[in-house]
């Protein structure tokens, strides 16, 4: 699955600068803890998450995260998006709440 198409699949908004949506997501974790994104996440992955701070960018950072997927209606500040963006990490808003996000990406799976 592409980026793009997750972007589409979870009526998102993109809020980084210089996406590249057709940059391949190999794999997708849902969740608010960032000790389980630790212990189960796999690289070039999309992070979804209602957890809304620099931690997570962080975390996505150590962890070679692609895209991060803010949802509830979570919006990052502009200073995590600029952390994001140095790190080459692509950041997209999302309203849906995780459990309906994660089902939709999983209808669409291509994993």
């Amino acid at each position: 699955m592409t980026i793009g198409k997750a972007v589409e699949l979870l009526d998102a908004e993109v809020l980084s600068g210089n996406v590249d949506l057709n940059k391949e997501i190999e794999t997708i974790c849902g969740s608010d803890m960032m000790s389980d994104v630790l212990a189960f996440i796999k690289k070039n992955a999309l992070l979804l998450t209602g957890l809304c701070n620099p931690q997570v960018i962080r975390t996505a950072e150590m962890l070679d995260i692609i895209c991060i997927a803010f949802i509830r209606g979570k919006t990052p500040t502009e200073e995590m998006i600029r952390m994001a963006e140095e790190c080459g990490i692509y950041i997209i808003k999302s309203n849906l709440p995780m459990y309906e996000s994660c089902g939709r990406l999983y209808q669409e799976r291509g994993f």
